[in-house]
């Protein structure tokens, strides 16, 4: 029979875990008002497991992915279910592949937005250089790329 690893009995406090993550305790308290995390109590202090700490840094990378809360709370209620973490893993597969794909459909759309702005400031310009040559040289430079430097990058 395989013995069970088991991570140490450590316990941390709200600011170590503020200090580790660069969050704030105002964040780690509406994580648990969310039921997200379950610290225990010792008076009025905060008491967070390994556990907890692995459930934060899960949080904070699928925040930082842009899932939703309510997607994060499904992918973690699946945890210890008893299946080798099969239906979580898979869960968790299913949304970041969504995720990669909104993601993708957001860049494409950023990408022609960048587009159609350029050619809005390359009529601009070309119609201010005609009328209005010194407005034309005033205007500011462009802060992006132009579209054929993101055409070379993409």
């Amino acid at each position: 029979m395989p013995t069970q690893l088991r991570r140490p009995e450590r316990t941390f406090t709200i600011r170590q875990l503020c200090v580790e993550f660069k969050c704030t305790p105002r964040a780690l308290r509406f994580y648990e008002d969310k039921g997200l995390l379950a610290p225990a109590r010792q008076g009025l202090n905060r008491i967070y497991s390994y556990r907890d700490r692995g459930r934060l840094q899960l949080i904070l990378r699928g925040k930082r992915v842009g899932l939703s809360l309510a997607e994060i709370r499904e992918i973690l209620d699946l945890y210890g279910k008893g299946d080798g973490e099969a239906a979580q893993n898979a869960k968790a597969l299913r949304k970041f592949r969504e995720r990669i794909i909104a993601l993708q459909r957001q860049r494409a759309d950023i990408d022609q937005a960048i587009a159609t702005l350029h050619d809005s400031c390359e009529r601009l310009e070309a119609k201010l250089a005609k009328s209005r040559p010194e407005a034309a040289s005033q205007s500011p430079a462009s802060p992006t790329p132009g579209r054929r430097d993101l055409a070379a990058a993409g």
